[in-house]
């Protein structure tokens, strides 16, 4: 500890002498070694133009020290310059052509670029000069990814993985690239190999509780993000995670403590304080829940679902007009959500702007055919407003989007039933019993006069 504050201390005095020599415009000199520190000084700080006038120093008084132009051309690359970038770097293959970081950056550069194949051209000369090969079949690996060649990809971060099983970043996209490609299931015995042969590895046992928790086999997943904390206690990730396959159970006590020991390791994150929201709403304590998600948009305004679920929380105190406005907030960052805009609808009906309501459930019907709840919330407002005709019209657009779905044919039967069109209301109900003949238990919930019951029943049987 004592050693790092010296350090630090030494690196601030280092930049204070550099900027006051290049603010007074002085002549001064400075060891590559200073130079490096005081780039990746400012690097760190994401101040790249500052970077580059101390690059140009650090070049004019090293004009052969490779790792300035390296250096600048990833500087380049940070500010989207990519031309600049390759051109410095082809300067540096000039002075140092056996230099394999060279090839592995101007690869990385036509990635960004979309260009392949040059990309993968650099990094196979890359491959002929490096003796550590597992950070250049990783970005093979991405560059073969972004392509949507994903058995390459699956192949390149499987090498990288052979030539450093440590490489978290080869491990976390093949677990990506296996669940795009169905693989899951049949690399948890490659994951296992990784570990028997290095049961000490945090990175293998974390992407094991990513695979686990993708085939939502939570209680696994829980167990492999275990050993990765006992392996290291301050993986932040892994208690994230591990707090997100807890809630997956509804196990609520523990996932709050994983994401309140993620907030104690990274400090405070909107992701985190919306986590601990999800949490308390699971427990049914909106309060707690609704400080959460504020906290979450106290320091990201633009986090639209944390807005949606304080919504969601008033809802269920019945703080409808509150709730309105919170929903009206998410639909603002994200106005194509159909979930946003069904929530406003139900919201606006409970207090009582009919109007308002349908305008927004035909928004979300637009957005989102294929959700049934909204054709059958929809058509209730008109069904309770007594418009059984245009209740009946939206049911049967509904039906027209999802000719399968059961419960369309038997809300519609309810509405027929009501207004007396049996022989319409029969149509429909046989094809609804086709679909599902256990659903039709719905129709009880609508008519609880035990006659009309009996009745539907010997119907409902003749069917049968």
């Amino acid at each position: 500890m004592e050693e790092n504050f010296k350090k630090r201390n030494e690196d601030k005095e280092l930049i204070k002498k550099y900027e006051t020599f290049r603010d007074q415009k002085t002549n001064f000199y400075f060891s590559a070694d200073d130079f490096e520190k005081i780039v990746h000084y400012y690097l760190d700080q994401s101040k790249f133009r500052k970077a580059l006038k101390a690059l140009s120093y650090a070049i004019d008084q090293h004009p052969y020290a490779v790792e300035f132009l390296i250096l600048k051309a990833q500087t380049y690359s940070n500010l989207q310059e990519y031309n600049i970038a390759l051109d410095l770097l082809e300067q540096a293959a000039n002075l140092n052509p056996g230099d394999s970081d060279i090839f592995l950056i101007k690869g990385n550069i036509h990635v960004l670029n979309q260009e392949h194949e040059e990309a993968l051209n650099c990094f196979e000369r890359a491959l002929d000069f490096s003796s550590e090969k597992d950070e250049i079949y990783y970005s093979m690996g991405l560059s073969y990814q972004n392509q949507g060649k994903y058995e390459d990809a699956i192949t390149h971060f499987k090498k990288s993985l052979e030539e450093n099983l440590n490489n978290e970043g080869a491990l976390y996209e093949l677990a990506y690239c296996l669940d795009v490609t169905g693989e899951l299931e049949t690399s948890l015995e490659y994951y296992q190999e990784f570990i028997d042969r290095d049961p000490y590895s945090e990175y293998a046992w974390y992407n094991l509780g990513i695979i686990y928790n993708k085939l939502e086999r939570y209680e696994e997943a829980v167990s492999a993000y275990e050993y990765c904390v006992a392996i290291d206690e301050k993986y932040s990730s892994a208690y994230f995670n591990m707090g997100n396959s807890l809630m997956m159970q509804k196990r609520f006590e523990q996932a709050l403590d994983s994401f309140k020991f993620t907030l104690e390791l990274e400090g405070p994150t909107p992701e985190i304080y919306f986590s601990i929201g999800t949490v308390y709403e699971g427990m049914e304590n909106y309060d707690l829940a609704i400080r959460y998600y504020r906290k979450a948009t106290k320091l990201d305004q633009f986090y639209d679902e944390a807005w949606y679920c304080t919504g969601i929380c008033l809802g269920h105190q019945n703080k409808w007009y509150e709730a309105v406005h919170f929903f009206n907030k998410a639909l603002k960052l994200s106005v194509e959500n159909p979930d946003y805009w069904t929530a406003l609808a139900h919201a606006e009906y409970k207090v009582g702007n009919v109007v308002s309501s349908i305008d927004a459930y035909d928004e979300a019907s637009q957005l989102d055919a294929t959700n049934p709840e909204i054709w059958k919330k929809w058509s209730l407002i008109y069904h309770e407003q007594g418009d059984s005709e245009q209740a009946i019209n939206i049911i049967q657009d509904g039906i027209e989007e999802l000719p399968e779905d059961s419960s369309l044919y038997y809300t519609a039967v309810v509405y027929l039933l009501q207004d007396g069109k049996y022989k319409e209301a029969f149509s429909f109900l046989e094809k609804a019993l086709y679909l599902n003949y256990e659903g039709h238990t719905i129709l009880y919930d609508y008519f609880p006069n035990l006659e009309t019951q009996k009745a539907i029943y010997k119907i409902i049987q003749q069917y049968k």
